[in-house]
């Protein structure tokens, strides 16, 4: 007969968000964080790689280009794999939205690391214009775009951190 909604109590809603030490980490050092800042780079490389081959005609900067994205992609996959076991593990991290979202930009940009890649396999020079010049600066765009909604997730939310003095000298 009582018909009452289930209530929730807000301060076990709160110390849910606290929860966000990494769990993949190295003596306290989330793994995700340090392994990010490889396809970051190497994004941006392949881009400047294309670029700098536009601009000169030597293949030796399409060749640049297709070793970066092929990096880029593989550091990616194992940023990818690390992140996407901080996600799923830590309750603090799964519970907000702004890691979901940061989550599916990466997919998405992975996906066109991958196909820049793909295309580039056989013939680094043809593969440069345009498909792989337009595809770079896609890269770089979204790479900007994600590793913004990283660092807010890591700066605004203090994600991957740990909330305690605890085990610090």
């Amino acid at each position: 007969m009582d018909a009452r909604p289930d209530l929730f109590d807000p301060l076990e809603e709160r110390r849910a968000l606290e929860d966000t030490e990494s769990k993949i980490a190295i003596s306290g050092h989330p793994l995700h964080a340090m392994l990010v800042t490889f396809p970051i780079a190497l994004s941006f490389s392949t881009l400047g790689g294309d670029l700098l081959y536009l601009w000169t005609g030597n293949s030796f900067w399409s060749h640049v280009s297709a070793y970066a994205v092929f990096g880029a992609f593989a550091m990616g996959v194992l940023a990818g794999i690390t992140g996407t076991a901080e996600l799923l593990m830590v309750r603090g991290i799964r519970n907000r939205s702004a890691s979901w979202t940061h989550f599916i930009l990466a997919v998405m940009l992975l996906s066109l690391i991958g196909m820049n890649w793909i295309i580039r396999i056989g013939d680094p020079d043809g593969a440069v214009l345009p498909v792989g010049l337009a595809l770079s600066l896609v890269m770089a765009a979204m790479t900007a775009l994600t590793g913004w909604h990283g660092g807010k997730l890591v700066f605004d939310y203090q994600i991957g951190t740990r909330t305690s003095g605890s085990g610090r000298p």
